[in-house]
């Protein structure tokens, strides 16, 4: 029988599980403090079709998750009976990518009789600016960015938060994959991108998606179709073009507006504090831009390493220590959920 004892340790060790998409991924934190975070990556693999395969990714966790948990305790320096929680992703994410997280996760749990949490993937990408400042506390301003999500976020408490706007149409994260696909570069686009606008200039006029209006909300989708209309225009009339400098222009596009609704929410909700997640968090341009941004207004930026703001296990683990400490246990019913709404507010039981 299952009835693991649910005590509320204060630097409890808290075992992450990740696999909405194409990493395997495994931690282990003491508190805010990481012990051992390993990944395992299909994207070599997903690569190779200019995108995630499902099938394929599901197949990748299955091979590698006992081997990727196996190395996150062992590199933790701790014993199986160590660990004072099971957290794991359950959404939102690739539902077959999902429940090989999840039904090794709840298997894992049952073995050891150790309490299971579940982990909505997007506040995972939120918590992890605790594991970079682990005396941060809110309120603060969010700026969420990643392939399936933009949004500005104002966390009240570590539980709860307003969403102050978000996109309207595509993701940032997902408008850098569909116009690398178009610029001919790899996938995932982010990284690449940004490599190639480095050596571009951003001279190329690109719409700035609501940036004088619109509140805290974001579009995307016009800004996709004016990199295509560029491009095939161009291509149309036999003339030439640089991919650099279209790269350039589109990404300073992308993330001037974020940028600059970030800062004005900060100062909007009296608050000093941004913090950022997501996968877009990890390019440079975003960091430096915003790093200016809040040195010029005063405001204090915890910006995770670069690793953990990719899909990692460790901001699975924090999600999973909040969780924790608000006493919200999972049962073995527990199920994945390819999509959960942004909105939803974890309550204290």
């Amino acid at each position: 029988m299952y009835t693991p004892l649910k005590l509320k340790k204060e630097n409890p060790i808290v075992l992450g599980i990740e696999s909405s998409c194409d990493e395997t991924a495994a931690a282990v934190i003491q508190g805010r403090r990481i012990l051992s975070d390993e990944i395992a990556s299909s994207a070599n693999i997903q690569s190779l079709y200019g995108g995630v395969v499902p099938e394929i990714a599901s197949r990748a966790h299955t091979d590698a998750v006992a081997a990727v948990v196996e190395r996150a305790v062992k590199n933790a320096g701790i014993a199986y009976a160590d660990i004072d929680a099971v957290a794991v992703t359950y959404g939102a994410g690739l539902l077959g990518a999902l429940l090989v997280g999840v039904s090794f996760a709840k298997a894992f749990a049952y073995a050891l009789n150790k309490p299971l949490i579940a982990v909505n993937h997007i506040r995972g990408h939120l918590a992890a600016a605790y594991l970079d400042e682990p005396q941060l506390k809110p309120p603060f301003i969010t700026l969420l960015a990643s392939g399936g999500h933009t949004a500005i976020l104002h966390a009240r408490s570590e539980a709860e938060f307003d969403i102050l706007g978000g996109t309207l149409d595509d993701a940032v994260g997902e408008a850098f994959d569909k116009v690398a696909r178009v610029l001919g570069l790899q996938y995932p686009g982010g990284p690449h991108i940004e490599r190639c606008a480095r050596e571009g200039t951003p001279n190329i006029p690109m719409p700035k998606m609501l940036k004088g209006g619109g509140g805290y909300n974001f579009s995307y989708s016009g800004l996709k179709t004016a990199v295509i209309n560029y491009c095939h225009t161009k291509e149309q009339k036999g003339e030439t073009y640089s991919i650099p400098d279209v790269a350039a222009s589109f990404q300073c596009a992308a993330i001037d507006v974020l940028v600059e609704k970030t800062v004005a929410a900060a100062r909007e909700k009296g608050v000093n504090t941004i913090t950022v997640g997501g996968g877009v968090a990890a390019n440079g341009y975003l960091r430096e831009t915003l790093a200016r941004a809040c040195e010029k207004a005063h405001l204090k930026l915890v910006l995770p390493e670069k690793r953990y703001c990719t899909d990692n296990a460790a901001m699975i683990a924090a999600e999973g220590l909040v969780q924790y400490g608000l006493g919200n246990f999972a049962e073995m019913s527990l199920n994945a959920k390819a999509s959960i709404p942004l909105s939803v507010t974890l309550e204290k039981k």
